[in-house]
């Protein structure tokens, strides 16, 4: 027969296609055969990879030297590509090089069928994704860069010289990332500016009729924007073919521990229900809430109302601090019927809201509170609202006002706004804790308004009992995660390879 052959050959052909490049939108998904060893090794790997990115970009500025130093040791260290000095047009120069971007390729697809479940394990994986794209597409030199253009179907287009020298003066002066190089030195793209509504939104472009002159240096911002638009639609596809994965109960449980891994604490089950009483939450405020929840209390108690989105992002933070379903129906009927609504209209109106973030209305879920990057990402509040990131959809004059009636440092102050004009808002976040708390380092990196709470009360002394419970319900986490472990290696469908695999997952996560 002819066709292993000409099998052979298009798979040949796919790969050098696939695997001459360092870089790539992941468009074209793997052909080969694997073993379900090198599937779960790929998996975890890549897992590990993806919350290193995810911890160095709490933890410091996103392609800082720092930031690129311990993210390229992490890529050397699992064996992904990193390299920056290799010739984009040729093929990689060895096996190893070819095993390395392989690895990168079909690793990134393994996950899109672990991340495609849910909206927030697909906001997850999108992020890391994107930053660890932003890291590769940062080494690429200048020409290797516009053939990545060219061969992704951008069709940005570099402007004239003439064009250039028109517009000198505009672009010097609009374009930070110019300074100290002449306009002649480089290229300018001329994109249609919704394509480019950060930069615009940030002012960093010139803008004329419609169209946006981008210095060759931000141009990253557009491809980034494609490439999280390209796999948020893929994710959605990936999606519709789970079942048919899901039927495979070799793949089943590693792709459901998968998806578990990178969430760790979950805030919405607490021990220390009932431990924190309605008259504690005014003082708390002040000491312990992020400024996100901090500003949703205050407008809680000077409007004796918020709107869904902010009721929704306070109530499932309030839930993850401690309040029982019986308190939060006090607190917010309490607080509703000092505004315009009576006691009648609020059972009738928004108990059952109050009931459902407890999961006892509607589909019965059992609600978890917010991440920063929720927060941060999903539901920008419009005019009315208190809910989302300060740091990030607050008017900077406004969050400069805020920060100064709680007291924080005129010094303090400029580099909480630098943070945040950077984009770097969980940073912001985590400075305005160092700041409020009087410490020069929080000695861990912020994801979470509740985590935010916790340490804030092991900082302050009164989270003693927080912590216990803490580390007991991390026990038992570990028990469950242990106990059906054992039970899948006695299944006839699962692998040994799989338990060493995922045990080995559970350390690395828990000494992160």
């Amino acid at each position: 027969m002819q066709f292993p052959g000409r099998r052979r050959k298009l798979l040949t052909n796919h790969q050098t296609e696939l695997y001459g490049h360092f870089l790539q939108f992941y468009g074209q998904p793997p052909l080969e055969n694997i073993s379900l060893a090198e599937f779960e090794t790929f998996a975890v790997e890549r897992l590990k990879l993806l919350k290193t990115v995810e911890n160095l970009g709490v933890s410091y500025f996103k392609m800082s030297e720092q930031y690129t130093n311990k993210l390229r040791s992490e890529l050397s260290t699992l064996n992904f590509p990193y390299r920056s000095d290799i010739d984009d047009r040729k093929p990689p120069s060895g096996p190893s090089e070819h095993e390395k971007r392989r690895k990168d390729h079909i690793s990134h697809f393994i996950l899109r069928l672990a991340y495609c479940q849910t909206e927030d394990l697909r906001r997850w994986f999108i992020q890391q994704e994107v930053d660890l794209f932003r890291y590769h597409f940062h080494y690429l030199s200048a020409k290797c860069k516009s053939e990545f253009l060219l061969r992704n179907n951008l069709q940005y287009y570099t402007i004239s010289d003439g064009e250039k020298r028109a517009l000198q003066d505009k672009l010097v002066s609009s374009s930070y990332t110019v300074s100290g190089v002449t306009v002649e030195d480089q290229d300018f793209y001329k994109v249609p500016f919704q394509d480019a509504l950060d930069l615009v939104r940030s002012r960093k472009v010139y803008l004329k009729a419609g169209y946006v002159y981008i210095p060759h240096q931000d141009i990253v911002t557009i491809v980034l924007n494609d490439f999280r638009i390209r796999l948020s639609k893929a994710l959605a596809l990936t999606a519709r073919s789970l079942p048919a994965v899901h039927s495979d109960e070799r793949l089943k449980p590693l792709l459901n521990h998968l998806s578990h891994a990178y969430v760790g604490q979950d805030y919405s089950i607490q021990k220390n229900v009932g431990k924190i009483s309605l008259e504690q939450i005014d003082s708390l405020s002040g000491k312990s809430f992020p400024l996100c929840m901090r500003q949703l209390h205050q407008a809680l108690r000077e409007n004796h109302h918020l709107r869904h989105g902010g009721r929704m992002q306070y109530g499932l933070f309030l839930k993850g601090i401690g309040l029982t379903l019986d308190q939060a129906l006090q607190f917010w009927r309490s607080e509703f019927i000092k505004g315009k609504v009576d006691a009648d209209k609020f059972d009738k109106a928004y108990a059952y809201n109050v009931r459902h973030m407890f999961g006892k209305e509607g589909k019965r879920t059992d609600y978890t509170p917010f991440s920063c990057m929720k927060v941060i990402l999903s539901n920008p509040p419009s005019q009315g609202d208190h809910h989302g990131c300060p740091f990030r959809h607050s008017d900077p004059e406004l969050l400069k006002q805020k920060l100064q009636s709680y007291k924080v440092s005129p010094s303090g102050i400029s580099q909480i706004m630098e943070l945040v004009k950077g984009m770097h808002y969980q940073l912001a976040c985590q400075k305005y804790f160092e700041l409020t708390h009087n410490i020069e380092d929080a000695n861990f990196s912020l994801n979470h308004p509740n985590q935010y709470f916790i340490e804030s009360q092991k900082l302050l002394g009164g989270g003693k009992e927080i912590k216990r419970e803490m580390e007991t319900q991390h026990r038992a986490q570990e028990s469950t995660t242990r106990g059906s472990t054992a039970a899948r290696e006695t299944s006839a469908v699962t692998s040994q390879d799989l338990a060493e695999m995922t045990e080995e997952l559970d350390s690395f996560f828990q000494d992160a």
